[in-house]
C-alpha cells in the first residue's frame, strides 16, 4: 500500500509546505468521542502539528454521554470545537441547524472529490440532504456492526464433531442469522476448560443508543424499512411489516437463549469486556474493535476469527456506524481547521490512519490490492461496509431514537407486550414526531 501512494505523498508534503505561512498557527480543538480511534488519531495528527504550525488540542467524551455532550455543546453554539468529528446520524442536525459548515466550495477549490471515497460513507457521514451533493463534512473513520467469534473454539475437533451431528452442518461462519442463533444456542451454558460460557453478547443498552444499533441488524434483515420507498414519512407498514415484527422477535429469542446472565444493559465497551474475558463464543460489535482483539494477549494472534452481519429472508444488511470530520460554525479558527480536513483528506495520511487503527473510507486505501490481507479483519470490514444501512439522519434524530430505544428495549429485555405492538407504537411515536417537524 505505501509503495503505491509514495508520489501522492510527495505531492502531498508540497501542499502542506504552504501551510504555516499562510496562516497564523492557531490552537485547533478537534472533539470527539473517546475510545482506541481517538488515541491513534492523536498519533496521526502530529504529522498536521509539524507541518502546518498549529497545535492541536482534543476533547474526547465516553460514548454513553458524546451524544449530549456535543449536541449541547452544538446546539448553543459553543466555541469548543473546531472541528467535530460527529456521529453519522448528526449530520441533517448539523446542516440544517447551521452547527457545520458546507463544504462544497472548499473541496472545489482544493481538488477533494467525494468520489474518492466509499459511497455509504459518503451518504451516510458527508450528505444531506441524502443523496444530494451537498457535503457537510469528510468522511473520517469507515464502521460498522460485525461479529467476531473465537476460532480456536469453533476449529476444536470435538466440538466440530458434537455440532455436525446436532445441525448437520460444520461448526464455522454462519451463512444466515438462523445459523448464527443456532451456534450461540449451542455454546449457550457449555463449559470451555472448566470454564462456563456462553452464545453471545449483543446490544441491549437502554440509555443511549445500543439496542437500536443492534436490533436493526436483525430488522433490516427481516424487511424493516424506515419509510414507503416511494412516499416519504409513510411509515405504516413498512416500519411494523410482518418481517420487521419476526425480525424483532428474532432478536428477543437471541437475547432470551444466547447471552450471559446480567448481559440486559450492555453495549460496545460490556460486549468487548465479556469477549476478551473469554466469556462469550461470539460479540456483536462495531469494527472498530477488531484491531484491540488482534492485539489482545487473550483472544487475539489467531484466537479470533470475524464475519459480516449474516443474511436473512429479506436480504444481508448491516448497521452503520462511523462518523464524518465537520468544521464547526460557530468556530473562530475555520481557516486552520480546513487546512486540517485538506491534510487529513490526502492519500498517504488515509494509509497511515489505517495503519495505526483508524479505518479510512478513501477508495485508494480500502481498494488497494494490499489491503484485504493487510489484517486480518480487512476483507470482513470491506465486505460489511458494502451492506450498511443507517438510522434516521434527520434534524429529530434524537427525539426518534428515544422511542425506538424505549419500545425495543420493554419488548427484547423486559418482555412487555408483543413485537407487533412494539413497533405499531413506534410508528405512532415516529408519526408524532414528523408532525411536529412539520413533515406529516
Amino acid at each position: 500500500m505505501k509503495k503505491n501512494l509514495m508520489m501522492t505523498a510527495a505531492a502531498g508534503a508540497v501542499m502542506m509546505s504552504g501551510f504555516s505561512s499562510a496562516a497564523v498557527a492557531e490552537d485547533l480543538t478537534l472533539c470527539w468521542a473517546a475510545w482506541d480511534p481517538a488515541n491513534s488519531l492523536i498519533e496521526l495528527s502530529k504529522d498536521f502539528e509539524a507541518q502546518s504550525g498549529h497545535n492541536m488540542s482534543f476533547e474526547f467524551v465516553p460514548w454513553p454521554s458524546f451524544a449530549d455532550r456535543m449536541l449541547n455543546e452544538l446546539n448553543s453554539g459553543g466555541q469548543l470545537c473546531d472541528l467535530m468529528i460527529g456521529d453519522s446520524q448528526w449530520i441533517g442536525a448539523g446542516a440544517e441547524n447551521g452547527h457545520y459548515v458546507k463544504l462544497n466550495d472548499f473541496f472545489d477549490a482544493n481538488a477533494i472529490t467525494m468520489d474518492d471515497f466509499i459511497p455509504a460513507t459518503v451518504t451516510g457521514y458527508a450528505e444531506w440532504p441524502k443523496n444530494t451533493p451537498n457535503y457537510y463534512a469528510l468522511p473520517a473513520f469507515g464502521d460498522v456492526v460485525g461479529w467476531t467469534y473465537r476460532k480456536d473454539w469453533f476449529e476444536r475437533p470435538e466440538l466440530q464433531a458434537e455440532f455436525q451431528e446436532t445441525y448437520g452442518r460444520a461448526l464455522g461462519v454462519p451463512n444466515s442469522l438462523e445459523e448464527l442463533k443456532d451456534i450461540g444456542q449451542f455454546f449457550q451454558g457449555r463449559d470451555i476448560d472448566g470454564t462456563t460460557v456462553y452464545g453471545a453478547a449483543i446490544y441491549t443498552e437502554r440509555g443511549s443508543e445500543g439496542i437500536t444499533m443492534g436490533v436493526t441488524n436483525a430488522l433490516y434483515n427481516y424487511g424493516f424499512l424506515y419509510e414507503n420507498p416511494d412516499q416519504p414519512y409513510d411509515l405504516e407498514g413498512f416500519v411494523n411489516s410482518e418481517g420487521a415484527i419476526a425480525g424483532l422477535e428474532f432478536y428477543k429469542e437471541l437475547y432470551d437463549t444466547t447471552v450471559p446472565p446480567g448481559s440486559s444493559n450492555w453495549y460496545m465497551g460490556e460486549n468487548i469486556d465479556a469477549y476478551r474475558s473469554g466469556q462469550v463464543a461470539m460479540q456483536m460489535n462495531f469494527a472498530f474493535i477488531w484491531p484491540g482483539v488482534e492485539a489482545d494477549e487473550n483472544v487475539g494472534g489467531g484466537k479470533s476469527g470475524y464475519f459480516p452481519n449474516p443474511a436473512g429472508p429479506a436480504g444481508q444488511f448491516a448497521q452503520l456506524g462511523g462518523q464524518g470530520i465537520s468544521v464547526v460554525a460557530y468556530s473562530e479558527k475555520q481557516d486552520a481547521a480546513l487546512e486540517y480536513i485538506q491534510w487529513f483528506a490526502q492519500p498517504q495520511i488515509q494509509a497511515k490512519w489505517w495503519e495505526l487503527g483508524g479505518y479510512s473510507a478513501l477508495k485508494a486505501v480500502v481498494e488497494d490490492p494490499g489491503f484485504a490481507t493487510s489484517q486480518p479483519y480487512a476483507q470482513t470490514f470491506l465486505d460489511s461496509m458494502a451492506i450498511v444501512k443507517d438510522f434516521w439522519a434527520e434534524p429529530a434524530y434524537a427525539d426518534l431514537l428515544l422511542p425506538m430505544q424505549e419500545r425495543v428495549h420493554n419488548f427484547v429485555v423486559a418482555g412487555e407486550g408483543t413485537a407487533k405492538e412494539a413497533l405499531d407504537g413506534l410508528v405512532r411515536d415516529w408519526v408524532e414526531v414528523f408532525e411536529d417537524e412539520g413533515k406529516l
